[in-house]
């Protein structure tokens, strides 16, 4: 990884910007941090892989609401495996679908949605940002890259004019 520190620099900046964002706001902050996760996971890079990361997260919080109320309808457990089973395997099929290509982002939102026990309300704005949040986190990189190398041209144009 070439650019090691100025990844460095530009992901702990701005987790703790997130940080305080979410603490002041009262968002759930690892649920921003998964969203962000999914965008790096993912391979589309710009706003296109930002797309990718929320679209696939949000079918996730949807298969799992949906799981999560279909079962409330049933006594059996055995219908929450059985609604579990079939949206698991849409999660999956989706993925045939190129805006919701990437199956693990399904499968974050989904498990995001059982740790909040459904709580939509809580889970899309963090997640969202989050996504947000990586997108920025790859934009100010990519600008502490620019200015690393504008620096070290002029740093070595210094060094030839002096020798």
């Amino acid at each position: 990884m070439e650019h090691r520190w100025q990844i460095a620099i530009s992901a702990g900046l701005l987790a703790a910007i997130w940080a305080g964002f979410a603490d002041v706001f009262q968002l759930v902050t690892w649920i921003g941090f998964l969203g962000c996760s999914t965008f790096f996971a993912q391979t589309e890079s710009g706003a296109k892989g930002m797309l990718m990361a929320m679209t696939t997260n949000l079918s996730g919080v949807f298969w799992g609401w949906l799981i999560i109320s279909g079962s409330s309808f049933f006594v059996s457990p055995l219908f929450g495996y059985a609604f579990t089973g079939i949206a698991t395997a849409a999660m999956c099929l989706q993925a045939s679908y190129q805006k919701l290509a990437f199956i693990p982002g399904a499968f974050i939102g989904c498990c995001i949605t059982f740790a909040m026990a459904g709580d939509i309300a809580a889970i899309l704005p963090p997640l969202l940002l989050g996504a947000m949040l990586g997108y920025s986190m790859s934009l100010f990189t990519v600008q502490l890259v620019s200015l690393t190398q504008k620096l070290q041209t002029m740093l070595a144009q210094n060094t030839a004019k002096e020798s």
